[in-house]
């Protein structure tokens, strides 16, 4: 048997323009069937996507692609956005009434959603570390796609919440070398508590097997790019809204004397793995021989 209540006045956030957030009232109905009414405990605010949100910097390819569960208003303003929500059961079912939950609702203390919606949590879990479950399902998602193995080395880019949970869930794996990087040097004591190494990125020990960027930043990027080893996989994890990004892969040239790209090509990649070893900003020369022993020279 449900428990019904009369109208009731919500309050909820508003992005309203550019780094302009609001507290508006909103009346609540009362919950329709199949619906529960929840009452916010705590919330999360992505420090990636919202402030793009906040800022105005969704792109406007991306308007619908970007729309969260529940939001209303549309981009670039005013929208109620937000997806990271904690509360408890006030209207319900006998079943449900004081279970806590988990949903992807904007920032608002006091709403309706489908009884579906509302994922109860494990009662082992706090309900302040369970605003991250949708931080954890995007690294989740990453591990998976990346496709990590045994004895990996790892390397994580941005030790932001997404990059640090990407970074615990590849540290489970067996014989795993991870290392998760940030320009931050207090970032070291969150990677001791979550049992993965360290390292700024001047320091950062390159060859990976994977890498990992959730830094959000271009200049991440290039890190990754060069920490990554022969045949890596470098997954990128960071959204820069309308910002044009740029990376450098390396720049190869060769000598006059060469005209056959079965032999300009090897001695190319070898060059650019060479310089990539020893270090940034610097050139290196390797020489490949074909089968009739004449020398062909790469520069990277």
């Amino acid at each position: 048997m449900a428990i019904s209540r009369p109208e009731q006045v919500a309050q909820a956030l508003w992005y309203s323009g550019p780094g302009q957030a609001d507290i508006r009232q909103e009346t609540l109905a009362p919950p329709g069937a199949g619906e529960v009414r929840v009452r916010a405990l705590f919330g999360a605010i992505s420090r990636g996507t919202e402030a793009l949100v906040l800022a105005g910097r969704v792109p406007e390819s991306e308007f619908e692609r970007m729309r969260a569960p529940f939001m209303a208003g549309h981009f670039p303003y005013p929208v109620k956005y937000g997806y990271a929500t904690v509360g408890r059961i006030e209207v319900g079912t006998e079943a449900l009434l004081g279970r806590t939950v988990f949903t992807l609702h904007p920032h608002q203390d006091l709403f309706n959603v489908p009884a579906s919606a509302a994922i109860p949590l494990p009662e082992d879990i706090p309900p302040q570390r369970a605003v991250l479950a949708a931080n954890m399902e995007t690294a989740l998602n990453a591990v998976w796609d990346a496709a990590p193995g045994p004895a990996d080395r790892i390397a994580v880019v941005g030790a932001g919440v997404v990059g640090a949970l990407v970074a615990y869930l590849c540290g489970r794996l067996p014989g795993a070398e991870v290392t998760l990087i940030d320009i931050n040097p207090s970032r070291a004591e969150l990677a001791r508590a979550l049992g993965v190494g360290f390292a700024r990125p001047e320091a950062a020990n390159g060859d990976s097997d994977l890498v990992v960027h959730a830094s959000g930043r271009p200049s991440g990027l290039d890190t990754a790019l060069a920490l990554a080893g022969d045949e890596a996989t470098v997954l990128e994890l960071s959204w820069y809204g309308d910002a044009p990004v740029t990376a450098s892969f390396g720049v190869a040239s060769y000598t006059e004397s060469v005209k056959a790209g079965d032999l300009l090509f090897p001695a190319a990649d070898m060059a650019l793995y060479q310089a990539k070893s020893a270090g940034r900003n610097c050139v290196r020369q390797a020489m490949s021989r074909s089968s009739f022993g004449k020398g062909t020279a790469g520069t990277a």
